[in-house]
């Protein structure tokens, strides 16, 4: 006899907690499977120092506001996992813990879901998939090549300076992860070489104001996807959360003394070959930082809380950052390097789906999560239908558009 149920969410995670919150509020019957414990990857995934990115005041879920004394502040990743554990007991969301599901197909024979699992197949009439935005990190093929006495590690299992082997460090990749870490790296007294990687450069404050103000009163958390060419996103920008919040990207790292480099293409015999666009690439992120710099000082100019808002800042010119622009291969010995820590961007993991909803690549293909096949959605990935979409104190705009999909679709 098969288990049943009306809605199946597959992760137990914020996306699959804001999930429960609006299936409840419209009194549908579902559950939650979570192959490991709730909310893992703040559990088990994240470096000891990080820090939420957003201003705490963001730390939200719907029905469940942050209540803390300091909203400007930028609390610990261990407090994140507390507030959605929390979370998760308040609203009673009701998750099995240790279920994994192996495969998801269609059943020909009455059109409900099958859900293959660790412990025994289910059968849904809807499903919803949110296994999170960052399920993998993308570490390419030539790492195979590079030699055993180096230590890889990834931006999921590095943890602190204190736990890699001596040396200097490579870090591959210049998002928020590869930023935060080699910052931290040469605070902590390493030599870190970083490997540039498109990024968007944006002050943490401005006139007063933090950057998430900024972005949320310019609208730019509301561009949809589909408005950019073929879907391709702009690079995320660059924020910590570190001793209260301050300026961080590619260039000021150079200045604190990391040797900056282009992309890394490829390795043999120890030595990296790199790509000549690190000029380029810091250029772009110049580029974005002034448009940002114009947009904020034009809606300052015309908001009604103008007053509120600091005076208009003269900020001092960079001073200038040199690359050696023929920098074309890295060795590995000669520099002393005796760790790599790829941080290149994440990538999806699939595979257990038998169900035509992802492209050639295994990527989602959906509108705001609804899919190709009716009843089954994705939830909480990353830029799914704004840069809202996998954020966690926003992932419940997208949470609630779905549960009004699953009660159309019923009706």
């Amino acid at each position: 006899m098969w288990e049943k149920h009306d809605t199946v969410i597959i992760g137990g995670g914020q996306a699959g907690l804001a999930m429960s919150y609006h299936l409840r509020q419209r009194g549908r019957e579902h559950i939650i499977l979570e192959r490991h414990r709730v909310a893992e990857r703040w559990r088990t995934e994240r470096w000891d120092s990080l820090r939420f990115q957003l201003p705490n005041s963001f730390l939200a879920l719907p029905g469940k506001s942050y209540a803390g004394s300091e909203p400007d502040g930028f609390v610990h990743h261990a407090d994140v996992l507390r507030f959605v554990v929390d979370y998760a007991a308040e609203i009673a969301a009701p998750v099995r813990t240790g279920v994994e599901v192996t495969n998801l197909s269609r059943d020909v024979s009455n059109g409900e879901y099958t859900l293959e699992t660790s412990d025994e197949p289910i059968q849904a009439q809807h499903v919803v998939i949110a296994t999170g935005p960052f399920q993998r990190p993308l570490i390419p093929d030539y790492s195979n090549a590079v030699p055993s006495s180096i230590y890889q590690t990834d931006a999921v299992h590095y943890r602190n300076p204190e736990n890699l082997p001596p040396g200097a460090v490579l870090v591959v990749g210049s998002g928020n992860s590869g930023c935060q870490i080699a910052d931290e790296l040469l605070r902590s007294g390493r030599r870190v070489f970083l490997a540039i990687s498109r990024h968007n450069r944006v002050p943490r404050r401005y006139r007063g104001k933090d950057i998430i103000w900024w972005y949320e009163n310019l609208g730019r958390f509301d561009v949809n996807i589909d408005t950019f060419p073929g879907r391709k996103y702009p690079p995320t920008i660059i924020m910590t959360g570190m001793d209260g919040g301050y300026d961080l990207d590619p260039r000021r790292l150079g200045y604190m003394g990391a040797t900056l480099l282009g992309r890394v293409v490829g390795t043999a015999d120890g030595t990296l070959a790199l790509a000549e666009d690190a000029g380029p690439l810091l250029a772009a992120a110049e580029k974005g930082n002034a448009t940002f710099i114009e947009a904020a000082d034009t809606l300052a100019a015309r908001l009604p809380m103008s007053s509120d808002i600091q005076p208009k800042e003269e900020l001092p010119p960079l001073p200038p950052l040199r690359i050696d622009a023929g920098i074309r291969t890295l060795h590995l010995r000669e520099e002393s390097i005796g760790t790599i820590i790829w941080a290149n961007g994440y990538g999806y993991n699939f595979d257990w789906l038998k169900l035509p909803i992802t492209d050639a690549h295994g990527v989602p293909i959906q509108q705001r999560g609804v899919t190709a096949c009716p009843g089954v959605y994705f939830l909480g990935l990353h830029w799914m239908h704004t840069f809202r979409s996998a954020i966690l104190s926003f992932v419940g705009r997208d949470a609630a558009y779905i549960a009004d999909q699953i009660d159309h679709l019923a009706h």
